[in-house]
């Protein structure tokens, strides 16, 4: 199969040197011939998955809790007015 590198990497929005070229055109030939083979592998009746283990929702119940005070939120804040940290204007 042959590799048109000059597409990808216009696509890619990448400047590739004449060795770049070569070595990434030789690096994707071996990836692609890579699933080439994977494609000759027998998988009747392995049902495809997302991920190699199971994945379990660790989340702890959202419980309403006590938060900060509005002293204590604001205690290391460098400047502060009306109960709010003030922040530098970023845009005009």
């Amino acid at each position: 199969m042959q590799i048109d590198i000059d597409h990808l990497a216009m696509l890619s929005r990448l400047a590739l040197t004449p060795e770049e070229k070569a070595k990434f055109s030789a690096q994707l030939g071996d990836i692609i011939g890579y699933i080439e083979k994977l494609k000759e592998v027998n998988v009747d009746g392995v049902e495809p998955t997302a991920h190699a283990t199971p994945i379990f929702n660790v989340l702890q119940a959202d419980e309403p809790r006590p938060g900060l005070s509005v002293e204590d939120a604001l205690r290391n804040a460098p400047q502060q007015r009306d109960n709010m940290v003030v922040v530098p204007r970023v845009v005009e």
